[in-house]
């Protein structure tokens, strides 16, 4: 049962300031509940024309209404009051003490003669009982009527002692002669209130008069509850299939910006989902609260609102207790945005307001539901996706803490909703969605345009009509007109114009052979371009894209005919297609079909453009672009997809474009393999194939789709405001970390596109003594990772410092070939390669020597012959045995070598890695070595060249090189006479 209130307006209130005026504003209060009118400033006679509600459990509490007047600057100055007992309401006739003037009182009883004015109040009962709603019909509504009724006219017998006595509007005086009143009857209609307000067992009770109220119809409270929710449950459905009726053609709301929270396909109706998820009569949402620990849960009916515009209902419920924040109560306000049937979208707005800084953001969460693909058993499926983003109401210092919070509690949630969620329906397998490439390209047909239909379309306007008319108008003068004579400064064969009349004419027929002329140039450019790359093949073999444009939607119009003139531009890994050009479109229909020729890599992302075509010779412009990442979205969930386009124009109109994507690799199994052996060579140490186990944990880790694997992972300090241990993930198209300090976990990963340029800062004190390796993004990218940058400068670049490497000489390395592989341009790599080239001394490819000996001065550390034959000598660089066990005494652990590849003819190259021990160095550093052996000019041997680079073992000097040398010798010999030994026995 609630109490409404209307404050109307009041008069003669006294003035409270110096200019003879107030500033009053009514404050009311029942019990706990509270509220307050605006302001009316500077007037005596203010109008305030508001109304509230309380609700009312206990007939024995006041409504206390004062009147006061604002200060700025000191407390509020109190004008008047009076209190109203709430009894005193529900005695009135029907419940109402009508629209009626009342008296202020003083503070102070001293002043009761003082006039402090009059306030005009409209106050009235409103029992606002769920199965009393018009939206609840049938006998047993009836019947709660009935009983109803019945229920509150003894209640008013009993207290007025007859049915037709009225209570006029009374003042305080006359409140206190309610108060004598009996207690019994008071509690009775606290009881009967209760049972209309919160559906309370009704238990057997007799009225004052001895009407015994179990006479009325048994309605059991079993029998409520039961009908509540089938009462609920059936209006549900018939509010859905209110929206659905009316909600056809809108628009599917786009992804908050937070992030993506689930992202699956499960094997259910799309409209069975929604009601799984948002009917009242699911038990899903209580058992995902169960499993959460949230307690006290509270569902409101769902209701039309905003004058029957949207449906909403209100979900409250006690979160449960977490490390950092006690148990709060938190409340959900759905809204559905989108119902037509097959799309179903609903908006969560979640407010905590007693979390620390909880007034100052609401977090808003997007479930959408749309249709899946038909799967190949003939089922139904739904792709549930939900986002999530945080609304800040203002502005606050602890922005980034609360997103960061807000993010990790969201996690942990969604990850119980989604286990429950996949223990009752079965998501889709992505093996057995079945969508076949050639099914859904060949499909699509472009449309078949002539050159004479595409020159009617560009040429067929008021502007080409107009010139030939008025060409044709100037000719046939010509012809009839007879020649003049010279007058002024003409002279033969020079006819000026001799009026102002003939000027503008002639500067009109300018202007119009101009504007012609850019038809004509536009019309020969748009049927060069027409289909241009529909049709043409991919070649080579390895990853091979195929993009499909369907159509477009909404897109901009920047001219004044309210339509533009298309065309799409794709750019994957310095490759760009091109689309025809659609005149005078903005839902162009193409139907046309990409291929980029077979990439070594699998790509990162493909970039969209699009662009309205204004003539070969004027700038053309952007009506909008996207990126497509392929390591963040699934390759199946590409292969029919709109996406939206991004940039003023494209939003502001909603554009967007109609895409089917496919990726796929046509080297087989071996891209592993043959990556990693790749990487070998430049990184100059063996890389091993990390299990299947393992690629399947670090795919989760980061969310990677499937075709993404593990080439290598480095133990490294992250540097921001202080160092984060944690582990370096490097990939064929990402660069990521991930750390986990007490359960707070810190996890990023950019691209290898998005890096601009890698730099190796010395080791100083700030560092801990390790080199830095500092990577910094293009303007713009990585913003996804920006909570892992230790800086970002005036150009928006963000940069990363990563530090402490167990093996920095192998970490850089292998950064640097990843990223040259990938980010570089053909011209950035043989830049790098004579920068290199130069700085180490290398020979050009004329000359067959590795090193420059005539730049170079070398000593002699070791020499003595051994009557031993070459080919024994040469088993020692071969990557066998031999070469391992030689290292081995000599001092080199974790000994590695690449197999010898052919650079040119009898010359070969390969790369070493090992470390030292402690007996040949002290700091055990790495040497990372680059050899190169080939046949000396007689052929009669074979010279061996090799280049070390170990930057931690700058002291090892000539002895540790002769003592290296000498262990050579000593275990050569003692193979050499062993083997001898083996052969004469």
């Amino acid at each position: 049962m609630k109490l409404i209130v209307g404050v109307m307006e009041a008069r003669n209130i006294p003035a409270m300031d110096v200019n003879g005026f107030s500033d009053p504003y009514v404050k009311l209060q029942l019990g706990k509940q509270r509220c307050k009118t605006k302001v009316v400033k500077k007037t005596l006679n203010p109008s305030w024309g508001e109304e509230f509600s309380f609700k009312v459990e206990d007939l024995n509490e006041e409504l206390l209404i004062s009147v006061l007047d604002e200060d700025k600057y000191f407390n509020d100055d109190f004008v008047g009051h009076l209190k109203i007992s709430v009894s005193q309401v529900f005695d009135a006739h029907n419940k109402s003490l009508g629209t009626a003037w009342y008296a202020l009182h003083p503070k102070n009883k001293k002043l009761k003669n003082k006039d402090c004015g009059e306030i005009l109040l409209n106050i009235y009962f409103s029992i606002n009982n769920l199965f009393l709603d018009s939206n609840c019909d049938g006998d047993h509504a009836s019947a709660l009527r009935k009983h109803e009724d019945m229920a509150t006219n003894d209640l008013s017998r009993s207290f007025s002692g007859s049915s037709n006595s009225t209570s006029p509007p009374v003042q305080d005086d006359n409140v206190s002669s309610k108060e004598e009143k009996s207690s019994a009857q008071k509690s009775l209609a606290g009881r009967i209130t209760q049972m209309f307000n919160r559906n309370v067992d009704i238990a057997p009770t007799t009225s004052s008069r001895g009407t015994d109220l179990t006479e009325i119809p048994e309605i059991s409270s079993a029998d409520i509850v039961d009908n509540k929710s089938d009462d609920q449950s059936s209006y549900f459905e018939e509010a859905i299939e209110a929206l659905c009726s009316r909600d056809q053609g809108s628009e599917v709301p786009s992804n908050l910006p937070g992030g993506v929270l689930l992202d699956q396909l499960y094997v259910i109706a799309p409209k069975e989902l929604n009601s799984l998820l948002f009917s009242p009569d699911s038990n899903f949402p209580r058992s995902v609260a169960e499993l959460q620990g949230s307690t006290d849960l509270q569902f409101g009916p769902w209701k039309f609102e905003n004058g029957g515009e949207s449906l909403q209902r209100i979900y409250s419920y006690i979160r449960a207790p977490t490390k950092l924040i006690k148990a709060v109560k938190a409340t959900e306000e759905h809204t559905y945005i989108k119902a037509d049937g097959k799309t179903f979208a609903v908006l969560a707005v979640v407010s905590t307001p007693d979390v620390m800084y909880g007034s100052t953001f609401k977090t808003e969460v997007l479930y959408c539901i749309t249709p899946g693909p038909e799967l190949p058993s003939g089922e139904q499926s739904s792709h549930l996706l939900i986002s999530w983003r945080t609304n800040f109401l203002q502005s606050t210092m602890m922005k980034s803490m609360i997103e960061n919070g807000t993010r990790q509690g969201l996690k942990e949630s969604f990850e119980h909703f989604t286990t429950l969620l996949e223990q009752t329906i079965k998501p889709v397998d992505p093996k057995d969605i079945g969508l076949n490439k050639e099914q859904l390209l060949g499909s699509l047909q472009a449309e078949p345009q002539s050159d004479w239909k595409l020159a009617l379309q560009y040429l067929a306007n008021f502007t080409m009509a107009s010139t030939v008319l008025m060409s044709l108008y100037v000719i046939i003068h010509i012809c009839l007109a007879g020649p003049s004579t010279i007058q002024g400064l003409e002279f033969v064969g020079l006819d000026l114009p001799d009026s102002i009349g003939e000027l503008i004419v002639c500067a009109v027929l300018v202007l119009q052979g101009e504007r012609v002329l850019q038809l004509i140039s536009r019309y020969m450019h748009a049927r060069a371009q027409k289909g241009s790359d529909h049709g043409v093949k991919a070649q080579g073999d390895g990853w091979l894209l195929t993009v499909a444009l369907i159509e477009g939607s909404n897109l901009a119009a920047v001219d004044s005919s309210g339509f533009c003139d298309p065309y799409v531009v794709f750019t994957c890994n310095g490759k760009t297609r091109t689309s025809s050009i659609k005149y005078q479109k903005s839902a162009p229909q193409w139907n046309e079909i990409f291929e980029f020729d077979a990439m070594k890599e699998p790509p990162s992302v493909l970039d969209v453009e699009v662009f309205d075509f204004d003539g070969p010779f004027d700038e053309p412009t952007s009506l909008g672009r996207v990126e497509v990442n392929f390591v963040r979205s699934n390759i199946s969930d590409l292969a029919d997809v709109w996406v939206p386009l991004q940039g003023k124009l494209a939003q502001a109109c909603q554009s967007k474009l109609h895409l089917r994507i496919f990726v796929e690799n046509t080297r087989g199994g071996n891209v592993v393999t043959e990556y990693l052996k790749k990487m070998e060579k430049e990184v100059g140490k063996k890389i091993n194939v990390r299990s299947p186990q393992t690629n399947s944990t670090f795919q989760k880790l980061f969310g990677l789709p499937p075709e993404e694997f593990l080439i290598n992972d480095f133990t490294c300090h992250l540097k921001r405001r202080m160092p984060l241990q944690g582990r370096l993930f490097l990939s064929p198209r990402i660069i990521g970390f991930h750390a986990n300090l007490f359960g707070h976990r810190t996890k990023f990963f950019f691209l290898w596109e998005d890096i601009e340029d890698i730099q190796v800062f010395p080791p100083s004190l700030a560092s801990m003594g390790s080199p830095v390796i500092v990577v910094t993004l293009r303007p713009g990218r990585g913003v996804d990772a920006r909570h892992g940058a230790k800086t970002q400068d005036e150009e928006s670049r963000l940069k990363f410092h990563y530090q402490s490497f167990v093996s920095f000489n192998i970490a850089h390395r292998t950064i640097m070939a990843l990223w040259k592989a990938r980010a570089l341009s053909p011209e950035q790599k043989v830049q790098i390669v004579e920068e290199e080239s130069e700085s180490k001394g290398l020979q050009s490819d004329e000359s067959g020597s590795f090193l420059v000996l005539e730049d170079v001065t070398m000593s002699e550390v070791y020499s003595r012959a051994l009557p031993i034959p070459i080919g024994f000598i040469m088993d020692l660089f071969s990557g066998g045995d031999l070469e391992y066990k030689a290292m081995k005494r000599a001092g080199g652990l974790n000994y590695s070598c690449t197999p010898w590849e052919s650079e040119k003819a009898d010359v070969y190259e390969r790369q070493v890695y090992y470390r030292f021990d402690k007996r040949v160095s002290g700091y055990r550093g790495e040497v990372t070595s680059t050899q190169q052996k080939s046949l000396l000019p007689d052929k009669s041997g074979w010279l061996i060249e090799g280049s070390y680079d170990s930057p931690r073992c700058s002291t090892w000097g000539p002895f540790q090189y002769w003592q290296y040398s000498c262990d050579l010798y000593e275990y050569l010999t003692q193979s050499r006479t062993d083997t001898s030994a083996r052969k004469r026995m």
